[in-house]
């Protein structure tokens, strides 16, 4: 079967190849893959890990703890229909801007209030602020909308505790250093002038798809965010709390603060192009044209309707979801309006509870963790054919994208395919999901097998078609990597484009490479070529959705090994000494997230499961299999198992923004190691 698939995709290379005449991959995504026949398409489970399935018997380590992980992921399974979630925790911003949601729409829930103000108590740290991420330094914008959602809550600013995040922010710049979006918050409060907030002009969405400036240049995120906070302000509202809520957070008297974003000494630059047409912007606001702000309005409400629909909230993200319902009550929308009620209901949905506190996760994160479940469950030793892989398969089917979205525009395929993050997103698959779902799938053996390849085959035409003219894949979008735009006063936020990167670029390779296609391949080498280039002096690739350098090398490894690339070839020699020079006393590996700061941080942190199980990942895929590093890393693993199968890791490791927003992922510490032990488990016993 394997040497069929092989044949099978040489085959559809090959018409690939001679469809674009010069072998180029998919060139500018308007050339549609030659149509297959689904009987030519066949995907059995792969046979990683074939005959370790069987009830606890050993005394060996590795397959005791192999099992204890298995069992804990299968017991956490949920049970109707066969996925896998876990918490996506972020930091306290969310929190604090739950508190401040309730107010703005002047309905508080005093006992949510009570425990979301506990949770920020609990996490306000030593020197009075409040971090991004666990063990990390205290940071502005946090630190202004914690004091803010406490003093909201009823805090005095006379508490010791509030005192001192006072004198900490004062510090760090005062309330005019924080972010943009943080700005435009407080500004509908009456905390800050409206002076201070970055033009977001609502014409913007009168820009049609290609024009440089177009919403559809910006990230999915960002335009979900952008567009109904175009409205909000638009509309400026003013939600009447005491405009002198937080006067002591001034440097100097708010009246006398000077609103002129700062020009660079350069001269002509595109950051002083932007900031004039800032101060352009502002000025038009003060008197927009009527009639071109109307059509603007009501064009940006219903781009903010639609993509409401078969969404979890807007995006089915945090921010989105939350400037859409300022957006809808400043557009007049009663409590009771369906499209209002669904958004205030998706944001309950992402309230977590604990003893005596709340927070709020930013989105949700099902079919990523299903994926890897199911690669880590199979890799392990858990055939395809068993029931709880079989019911998680069938979820992820059902989760397949079947309607255009965005992405659409510069991505032309006659099916839409695809896979989201979320319970329900179908205007935004992502390719990461995509590509590791794909590869679940693989794994998974189905009695309706015609179901599943029409679904494979899918998405693998629209993975192929999302490749980038770069050789590289972005996450949501094609050519999304117009870097002026990062130049805008409101894109502050350090992620404004959507370009590609190492990572997701080695994600959607190693899922090629697994179901046949080689790096002889026209759009594999692309991507090789691709992946040359982004590689640091040092050997090592950038994560950007993961923390950090060992996660995005560990991706490129693995990526480059299923397509077939020579792994001893200098450059990945290089990679894989990097590894082994970074590997902690005690066996294990960790990186902090200032490596995001400071690149001299490379690989410096405390030993986690996940970073551990990541290196572990990229050395194996690079024929490391038998060197002492690997073996002390599975050591690693072996000892700081907890007797439920699972493992501890209280540090971030996974990226929202670079430098902005991190997460982590509670099932990180759980699938990743379990996939790590079951493949040198494989590979000891020549099962790969």
């Amino acid at each position: 079967m394997r040497n069929f698939l092989i044949s099978f995709f040489e085959r559809l290379e090959t018409s690939i190849h001679k469809f674009n005449g010069n072998g180029n991959g998919n060139g500018n995504g308007n050339h549609p893959i030659p149509e297959l026949s689904e009987h030519e398409l066949r995907f059995e489970s792969m046979p990683l890990g074939a005959g370790f399935h069987t009830p606890l018997s050993t005394k060996n380590p590795l397959d005791i703890t192999i099992y204890r992980a298995q069992q804990y992921l299968l017991r956490n399974q949920n049970r109707s229909d066969g996925h896998w979630v876990g918490i996506l925790e972020a930091d306290t911003t969310i929190t604090s801007e739950y508190i401040m949601l309730m107010h703005f729409l002047g309905k508080v829930n005093q006992e949510k209030q009570r425990l979301a103000a506990n949770l920020l108590c609990e996490h306000q740290i030593s020197d009075g602020g409040w971090n991004i991420y666990y063990g990390g330094p205290s940071e502005i914008s946090a630190s202004v909308k914690a004091y803010f959602a406490l003093k909201l809550a009823g805090y005095s600013a006379n508490e010791p505790f509030m005192q001192k995040a006072r004198k900490r922010i004062l510090e760090m710049g005062g309330i005019m250093k924080a972010n943009c979006f943080t700005k435009i918050y407080l500004a509908m409060f009456g905390q800050v002038d409206w002076q201070a907030v970055p033009a977001v002009p609502a014409e913007m969405i009168l820009f049609p798809p290609g024009f440089y400036f177009s919403i559809y240049e910006m990230s999915y995120w960002s335009r979900c965010i952008v567009v109904p906070l175009s409205i909000a302000i638009a509309k400026k509202p003013h939600i009447p709390v005491g405009d002198d809520m937080l006067k002591e957070l001034y440097l100097i008297p708010r009246e006398k603060v000077v609103y002129r974003i700062k020009r660079d000494q350069s001269g002509l630059s595109w950051h002083n192009f932007f900031i004039d047409a800032d101060s352009i912007f502002r000025r038009y606001e003060q008197q927009p044209i009527k009639f071109i702000r109307r059509m603007a309005l009501r064009k940006a409400e219903k781009w903010m309707l639609d993509h409401v629909e078969k969404s979890g909230g807007l995006g089915a993200i945090w921010p989105a979801m939350v400037n859409s319902i300022f957006a809808m009550k400043c557009l007049g929308y009663p409590d009771d309006h369906p499209a209002l009620k669904s958004q205030l209901q998706e944001v309950e949905n992402l309230v977590v509870y604990e003893v005596n506190k709340l927070y709020l996760q930013p989105c949700v994160s099902p079919v990523w963790d299903t994926a890897w479940a199911i690669i880590a469950l199979h890799d392990s030793g858990i055939p395809g054919s068993d029931p709880a892989l079989q019911k998680a398969g069938r979820w992820l089917i059902s989760k397949e994208v079947r309607n255009f979205g965005d992405w659409a525009l510069k991505c032309k395929v006659e099916e839409p395919s695809g896979w989201y993050f979320q319970y329900a997103n179908e205007f935004y698959p992502d390719t990461d999901d995509s590509a590791a779902v794909l590869m679940a799938l693989q794994r998974v053996s189905l009695p309706e097998t015609a179901h599943k390849e029409a679904s494979v085959l899918r998405g693998l035409r629209w993975i192929m078609a999302m490749q980038c003219d770069d050789g590289g894949w972005g996450a949501f979008d094609r050519n999304n990597n117009r870097a002026i735009l990062n130049h805008i006063p409101f894109a502050d936020f350090n992620a404004l484009l959507d370009p590609s990167t190492s990572d997701v670029t080695a994600r959607c390779t190693e899922f090629l490479g697994r179901i046949g296609f080689s790096k002889t391949s026209g759009q594999i080498r692309m991507a090789i070529e691709f992946l040359k280039k982004e590689q640091e002096k040092d050997g090592t690739w950038f994560g950007r959705w993961g923390a950090n350098y060992i996660y995005g090398t560990w991706s490129v490894l693995a990526g480059l090994a299923a397509v077939g690339e020579d792994m001893n070839k200098p450059y990945i020699k290089k990679a894989v000494a990097w590894l082994k020079s970074v590997q902690n006393s005690d066996g294990g590996w960790g990186e902090t997230i200032k490596s995001y700061d400071d690149p001299f941080l490379k690989a410096i942190g405390k030993s986690t499961p996940s970073q551990t199980a990541w290196a572990l990942l990229g050395l194996m895929a690079a024929g490391e299999i038998h060197s002492d590093a690997v073996e002390r890393g599975i050591k690693f693993l072996l000892m700081k198992q907890k007797e439920d199968g699972s493992w501890d890791e209280v540090e971030f490791t996974a990226t929202g923004f670079p430098k902005v927003f991190y997460l982590k992922y509670h099932m990180y510490r759980n699938y990743f190691p379990l996939m790590a032990l079951g493949r040198y488990r494989n590979s000891i016993h020549n099962k790969v």
